[in-house]
C-alpha cells in the first residue's frame, strides 16, 4: 500500500517515499512533505551535480553542498545548474 504526501516540490499530493532516504532530521522532512516523483527529480539534479562539479560525494565537501542544494531544490525555491551546464540534446 503506497502512501500519500502533500508534496512540498509540486505542490499537489502524490506518491511518498517509502523510507525516510537517510538518517535524520532532514530524512524524516524529506519523508513526510516529498513525493517519489519529486526525490527522483532530485537525483537526477544530483547526479547533474556531481558530474559538473566532479564531485567525491563521500568526501565532508561535497556531501555539505550536496545537502545544501538538496534542501535548496526541495524546500528552498531551487537548486540551479552550474553556468557552463549545457543539458544533453534530446
Amino acid at each position: 500500500m503506497t502512501r500519500t504526501v502533500h508534496c512540498v516540490l509540486l505542490k499537489t499530493d502524490a506518491e511518498g517515499l517509502d523510507r525516510p532516504p537517510f538518517p535524520g532530521a532532514l530524512g524524516e522532512r524529506i519523508y513526510a512533505a516529498v513525493s517519489r516523483e519529486a526525490w527522483d527529480r532530485w537525483l537526477a539534479h544530483q547526479t547533474m551535480l556531481i558530474n559538473e562539479y566532479r564531485l567525491t560525494p563521500y568526501e565532508p565537501k561535497a556531501r555539505r553542498l550536496l545537502t545544501e542544494e538538496l534542501e535548496k531544490f526541495l524546500f528552498g525555491g531551487g537548486s540551479r545548474a552550474p553556468d557552463a551546464f549545457v543539458p544533453p540534446a534530446p
